[in-house]
């Protein structure tokens, strides 16, 4: 686990203001983040974790995606009196170098990030522990964490995860869009990644599997969120939206099974960005370039209500 950069004394910011720059230090270098929170005390604090690739702290990518997702969650939840960080992953955003090699790169790492911010967030804000809030794989990453020293972690808000290894999700993304062979060809490879063995390259999919991100591959496909969320006895929110185009409710439904304990809230009609959307796919790919479009109406009062509700 990595050692939390203690801040001096907490901040206190107007719900208006864009957010305090902060930076937590690591074996690589500095990550960069945002502190937002009330202008009063903080109730909770949470640490927003991005999904997959490039996204940064504010869920933008260079990929196209513009939807500001973490920005319009960060600034609505201090609207409920909730502190958060959000952060650039390791080689994302102001984060981009840290020193640390694509080959070099484990899963593990971004769990000891979550489990740093948390640290620190806390100190921040004067409490106890932190929620951590995993959208898309960083809903994984969050269950992950759980398998640590959990003194630091208030509860678990899985929004937009999947609720199965990643070998069957990314066989579910990937295979309408591959013509065969190349379908049967990354199958394979996912199969042979998931046991922990690196593949030869396929062509037209060099991007996917190329040598230096399989370490990482093999340490992310190893995980079963089932199983991780199972051995987990704390608070846990599992919310999914109905138009999602990359986790579905298969994935939701398939995590409150493994732990019945867990509160579950579907959004009818809000996709993988947490906006309302059609199911029409080109429609709804738009609203990941637009982000004047607001969050979806219950997304914030579901998540703060949450974290807020008394235990």
């Amino acid at each position: 686990m990595l050692s939390a950069l203690i801040a001096a004394a907490a901040l206190t910011l107007t719900v208006q203001d864009p957010g305090t720059a902060v930076t937590l230090q690591t074996e690589v270098g500095p990550l960069h983040g945002t502190w937002l929170a009330p202008a009063e005390a903080p109730r909770a604090v949470g640490v927003i974790i991005a999904g997959s690739g490039p996204t940064d702290r504010d869920g933008n990518s260079p990929q196209g995606i513009r939807a500001s997702t973490y920005r319009l969650l960060a600034e609505g939840l201090a609207d409920q009196g909730i502190a958060t960080v959000r952060y650039d992953k390791r080689g994302v955003g102001e984060s981009l170098f840290t020193g640390m090699a694509e080959q070099d790169l484990r899963f593990s790492h971004l769990v000891d990030d979550a489990i740093g911010w948390a640290e620190q967030a806390a100190e921040q804000a004067g409490l106890p522990c932190a929620w951590l809030i995993g959208h898309s794989e960083g809903a994984l990453v969050a269950l992950a964490a759980t398998e640590r020293d959990t003194s630091a972690i208030c509860g678990l808000v899985l929004v937009a995860g999947a609720g199965r290894p990643a070998r069957i999700v990314l066989e579910e993304q990937l295979g309408p869009q591959l013509p065969e062979p190349m379908r049967t060809q990354a199958f394979t490879a996912l199969a042979e990644l998931e046991a922990g063995r690196e593949v030869e390259s396929i062509p037209g999919l060099e991007a996917l599997f190329r040598p230096s991100v399989q370490p990482y591959l093999m340490s992310w496909l190893a995980l079963d969120p089932r199983e991780l969320i199972a051995a987990y006895d704390g608070p846990v929110l599992i919310a999914q939206g109905t138009t999602d185009i990359q986790v579905t409710t298969v994935d939701s439904d398939a995590i409150k099974a493994a732990q019945p304990d867990a509160t579950l809230v579907v959004w009818d009609g809000v996709n993988h960005v947490l906006k309302v959307a059609p199911a029409e796919r080109a429609a709804n790919i738009r609203t990941y370039a637009d982000p004047d479009r607001p969050l979806a109406a219950p997304v914030v009062p579901d998540i703060a209500g949450f974290i807020l509700s008394p235990r």
